[in-house]
Formats: C-alpha cells, structure tokens, sequence
C-alpha cells in the first residue's frame, strides 16, 4: 500500500462526563474527578495514592513469596559467611543495570565475595544462558552462587546447566513466567514492581538481617562478657533507615521509570521518593551524568529519566558493553566518572543515528510492502543491529499503531524485538506459536525472541494470519483518554499546582488531558531543525494560551489562522528567561 499516511486523529475517550462551565470545580473537588478516572474512589485508597508510605512497599505488599525469599536470604547468608564466589547477573538495559549497582554494591558492603556480570547482547544474548554461564566461568572461576536480576524466570535451560556445573542459582525477576519454572535455589519473583524494584527489596532485607545478626552479636557479647565477633560489614544500615541513608532508592526509581512499568502503587511510591533522592544525590557517577547531559539537578522528574538519563545509560548496552554503565554508577573516582559519562554521551548520539536511518528504512519498508500493511508489522534488514531493533520496533508502533517485530538476520540464526499496541498482549500472542522460537520471553507489551532464520518467513505467515484473526479495528485504532472538557477560563496557576499532587506522572498514571473546544488559532508557527513541531496560540473568550504540538508540524498545512478546532491538551509549564507561565502540550486537534 504505497504512500500509505497513518492519520493524525485520535478517536477521544471522553472518562468524566463532568461539564465545567465556570469556576464550579476546582482544586480538590477537581482532583476527585481525575482519581475517580484512574478507579480510585475509596478513601483509603484515595489517601494512599495521594500520600503514600516507602514503609508499606515490602515483599509482601508487592506479591513476593516470603518462603522463596527466606531461602533466598539463607544461601546467601551462607555463600558471605563462607566467602564463596557470588556474581550478580544482570542485563544490559537500565532496569539491568540499576538492579546490578543495587545488589553488588549491597553485597560488597556486607562483606560478599561477590563481582557483577552483564552479558554481551550480541554473543550471549538477553537473560541467563549455557553460553552465557560459560564465559562468566571462564572470567570468574570458582563460581558457587549466581543471582540473576532483571532476568531468569524462563531460563531453566540455563539454570540446569548451572546446577549441573554445581552453582546454585537465585533468581530474581519481574518478567512473565514461562511455561516451565526453572528448578533454582529460590526465586524471588513479581510482575508488580520492576527489576530493580525486586533488587531494592531484596537488599533492604539483606541489610536488615546483617543488622539483626550484629544486634545479636553484641547481645551475646554484653551477656557473656566476651568480645562482639563481627558477622559481616554493614557500614551504613539499620532498621531504622531514614530516606536520606537509602542510598539505593535513586537507582530503584531510574529503573522503574526506564523499564516502562505502570507507575501506580508500589513503583509510583518508590519513584515518588527515588526523585528527591535524585535531586539531591551525591553519587558521583550520576552527577557526572546529570552535568554532561545539561540536566538541572534539583529539578529532575520522570521525563528526564525516561529521555535524557536513561538513552545514555541504555546507549552503552546497545552498542558497546553495558559495564560501562554500571561502572558510572558505581564509581567512586570523579574523574574516571566525567570520562565514562562523555563516552556515554558520544555513544548515545551514534545510536540515535543508527536509528534515524534504520527506523526510516523501515517504516519506508513497511509503506511499500506488495500485500499492504498488516494487522501486525514483520520486517527485518541484515543491517539492523540487534542494539536498536527494540527502538525501531517502537517507531514503527509510533507510525502504524500496529504490534511491530523487527529482526536483525543473521545467516543462521536471527534475533528480534517486539513492542505491542494496548490492549494487546504480545508476549502471550507468540507464547501461542512457541515452537517456532529457539528463545522467548517479555512483558505484554514488549517482548523479545530468537529464531532460525530460515523459518521466519513461515514464522511471518502464521503470525499475519493469527493477528488478523485476534486484533479487532477497536485495539488497531489509536484512542486518546481525555479526563473531562474544561473551558479556558478556568486554566490557571491554582489548578496547575493542584494537579501536581496526583504526579509523578508516567506510564499507568498518566498526567491529566483535557479538551476544548472551539479555540481559535489566533498565530501559527514551525519549530525544529526539521520544522516537525507546531506553536500556535489559541484563545477562547478572549483567554488564550501558547500551545505547543510536538511531531505535528504537517498539520500546518491544513489549519490557518481564524480556524476554530477542538483541542486536547496537557497543562504545563514553561520557563524561559527567567519567566515562567501556563502553556498547552498539545495530544491532539480535531475540526470543531
């Protein structure tokens, strides 16, 4: 279907049938109307979104089997007392590697024999793996106690392998599990918190047991007169933690916000309290980060996370070797810290240039197909590296509104990367089809495999059929949910601040859209080096404001000034020069 154009429009999803027509709803009563949107209605749990507690995000509160973590806990107790070898195992994306710093450090300071190990995305690929367990032998001998993070709940292959070679395995994880369990030591395992997230749980506990056994310690020693024996180190920790000792929750936070999960619940929690630990952080591997990359620091919040600080720690992961990333966080060395902060700078910048050619290739790719487009998107290139598939992958979602896979083909054996559309969970899709894949695993809307090559075309076929049969025009049409219509007369300072207490926004806890309609477009203009990026200023009743559209500059040929549309906005704020004042992030326009 050559020169096919996804259409700007959204179908609008109007939640509240609330009509402000003047200054009737405001402040809190207006912020009832958005929590009861988002199902929060009851007091106590309106409270506990609005207010929540860090001391209620525990291993029970986020559905982790406390049997599986006492074991957990146990082996690993044993394996510090013992001095055996321990490698945290982690993966090469920011979840991976905040989870890696949270535990190896954690470790360290307890006094483990205990080294990091992130496997190569090119030669071992994603997870815990035979090969990848091979070469960590090779690297670190006498291997005796391996926990995974962010990855392992549908390695069994590998943890067999493990035991086999006589290394126990902890795993822990918050992916979909898998079909078969894997036979580990423990696992310590829930959907409801990212990896890093299971990681800062498990730590808090094992510092409050090294705390447990010294108190102890120092009881037996104050009955029996004789010398307190140190158990293991623990520098820095108490059951009594305060937000500023909790040296891990920063990195918790950036996980969360860097893995996508739904920031409701426990993850809102701990990004809610991991940003105050960012704005004031003294790590210096992330200073060095903040600075390369022109962050202000004491105004970090989740898009700064989510663009600007997580591309860069991803980048070395995609392209190069993710212990550079975790070495940034982990240092201790300015100077070193400024070094590997430009080199992730400048690494970042190729991989936005490989993407800008691969994801244009594709979505050019995609246009021109013979048979048209598909309800599911299926394309793959030789020159397309396996570091930036998942991204390409996003922007084909972004262009088509259709679950997209892209392959990096290999000769023998190719890898891909999948993204999804809402409503639609990706991971159980390919689940059905499970015995044409030699790996599989992900999230609902993510998800990642690896395949010979030779049967992705009959892979392609099968799939193309089964996604016709299953994805409705409803889950293919891209809705946009609009909290309620608001006229512009009640947009003000007030109401801003008062919507500031349902953030921090982000996936699953959405900041709030609005509509209005029948503004004028009073002035039109582009921005961008490519002109991609709309300002207008709009007005209603003689109140208007500067709106901005991002990725909207090719509807300056269909509106002129004069024109009244219909607007669905974020309300936001802008500084510059000193000055700061309301404007509109513009989610859609429609003809009024």
């Amino acid at each position: 279907m050559k020169g096919y154009t996804m259409p700007t429009n959204k179908r609008w999803v109007i939640l509240s049938e609330s009509r402000i027509k003047n200054q009737e709803l405001r402040g809190d009563a207006l912020v009832t109307v958005l929590l009861k949107n988002r199902g929060l209605e009851k007091k106590k749990d309106v409270d506990t979104f609005l207010s929540p507690k860090l001391t209620d995000v525990t291993a029970k509160s986020v559905g982790i089997d406390l049997d599986q973590q006492k074991k957990a806990l146990k082996r690993i107790k044993k394996a510090t007392v013992d001095q055996e070898q321990i490698v945290v195992f982690g993966d090469y994306d920011v979840d991976g590697i905040t989870a890696s710093a949270i535990l190896w450090e954690t470790l360290h300071e307890l006094g483990a024999k205990c080294l990091p190990y992130i496997p190569n995305r090119i030669d071992e690929g994603y997870g815990l793996s035979i090969k990848g367990i091979t070469n960590l032998r090779k690297q670190i001998p006498n291997t005796r106690l391996i926990i995974t993070v962010d990855n392992g709940i549908v390695a069994h292959k590998a943890v067999d392998f493990a035991n086999e070679q006589g290394i126990d395995v902890i795993i822990t994880d918050h992916h979909t599990v898998g079909e078969i369990e894997p036979k580990a030591h423990a696992i310590v395992h829930t959907t409801n918190l990212c990896g890093a997230g299971v990681a800062y749980l498990l730590s808090k506990e094992l510092r409050q047991m090294s705390f447990r056994a010294k108190q102890s310690e120092a009881e037996k020693s104050h009955t029996t007169g004789k010398p307190e024996r140190s158990v293991v180190r623990d520098p820095s920790t108490s059951l009594g933690m305060t937000l500023d000792d909790d040296r891990h929750l920063e990195l918790a936070a950036l996980g969360t916000v860097a893995d996508l999960v739904p920031l409701t619940g426990a993850n809102r929690t701990i990004v809610m309290y991991g940003l105050e630990k960012l704005r004031t952080t003294t790590r210096i591997g992330l200073v060095a980060l903040f600075t390369q990359s022109g962050i202000k620091q004491d105004a970090i919040g989740v898009y700064d996370i989510g663009y600007i600080i997580g591309p860069r720690l991803n980048a070395a992961g995609r392209l190069a070797s993710a212990m550079d990333s975790l070495r940034l966080l982990c240092t201790k060395d300015k100077s070193r810290a400024v070094q590997l902060a430009s080199q992730l700078e400048l690494i970042n910048k190729e991989r936005q240039f490989l993407l800008k050619e691969a994801a244009a290739h594709a979505i050019e790719g995609i246009k021109n197909q013979e048979s048209g487009i598909k309800n599911i998107l299926i394309i793959g290139h030789e020159t397309y590296q396996e570091g930036v598939i998942g991204l390409i992958a996003g922007k084909l979602v972004e262009a088509f509104y259709r679950p997209a896979i892209v392959l990096s083909l290999g000769e023998v054996t190719s890898k891909a990367s999948v993204r999804s559309v809402s409503g639609f969970d990706i991971v159980k899709f390919l689940r059905s089809h499970h015995e044409h894949f030699l790996t599989l695993g992900g999230h609902p809307m993510a998800a990642g495999f690896s395949i010979e090559t030779a049967k992705i075309a009959q892979l392609q076929e099968i799939l193309e059929t089964s996604a016709s049969e299953l994805l409705s025009t409803d889950i293919l049409t891209k809705s946009l949910k609009i909290d309620l219509e608001l006229p512009f007369a009640v947009l003000d300072e007030e109401l801003y601040q008062s919507l500031q207490q349902m953030a921090p926004f982000g996936m699953g806890n959405a900041e709030p859209v609005f509509a209005t309609r029948g503004v004028k477009i009073e002035n039109i203009r582009l921005l961008g080096k490519e002109s991609n990026h709309l300002k207008l200023m709009v007005s209603q009743d003689g109140k208007s404001f500067e709106a901005i559209a991002f990725g909207m500059g090719e509807l300056s040929a269909e509106l002129k000034v004069g024109d009244k549309v219909d607007v669905a906005y974020v309300l936001d704020e802008n500084t510059w020069n000193g000055n700061t004042k309301l404007q509109l992030k513009v989610k859609d326009i429609q003809n009024h």
